[in-house]
């Protein structure tokens, strides 16, 4: 008994990656989030929850979601996507100038769709970035917040960059709400 998922792969942690929207003028690329000791995704979904006068126990529906994703990194000189991160920390940028996109990349659906191209199913959404310390190590300058959700979660395809995943870009015509 139980041992079902005894010839089963287990997924990896390390098989989620994330990508930072990167802007620069106009025009904005996707950097990989590297060097994050805490990525925690939350769900923090909503709740109806109420009794009826003929029923005993509660009854409990999920109304909505605002995802966030917890965060903590160490900060590497000249890496695009952390430094979009200190930039609006330190800048104490609000509104919509501390809004990025994140992608979430899962690598275990990764395909050759021609030559040297590779693509991967992903999830983009719009989020908030909600810094909340920072250097709060002695080794290095370190940083922490939250990502707060700001929109609609997006299934999309996306094209590798380079031969490290370290960017990619979003292939077109793909995008679907995530909840389809």
């Amino acid at each position: 008994m139980g041992k079902g998922i005894d010839n089963l792969k287990l997924k990896k942690r390390s098989e989620k990656l994330a990508f930072l929207e990167v802007k620069d003028g106009e025009t904005s690329k996707y950097h990989r989030l590297e060097g994050f000791t805490t990525q925690t995704h939350n769900a923090n979904a909503s709740e109806y929850d109420r009794r009826y006068v003929d029923e005993d126990t509660n009854r409990v529906d999920v109304t909505g979601y605002s995802e966030s994703i917890n965060y903590n990194f160490d900060y590497y000189l000249e890496q695009p996507a952390l430094e979009e991160i200190v930039k609006i920390t330190e800048g104490e940028k609000v509104g919509t100038d501390a809004v990025r996109n994140v992608i979430v990349v899962d690598m275990t659906t990764v395909n050759q769709s021609s030559g040297n191209n590779y693509t991967a199913r992903a999830t983009i959404r719009p989020f908030a970035i909600v810094p909340s310390s920072n250097g709060d190590s002695t080794d290095c300058q370190t940083y922490s917040g939250d990502f707060k959700s700001r929109g609609e979660k997006e299934n999309i395809t996306v094209v590798r960059g380079d031969k490290d995943w370290n960017t990619i870009t979003i292939q077109e015509s793909t995008s679907t709400t995530a909840s389809e």
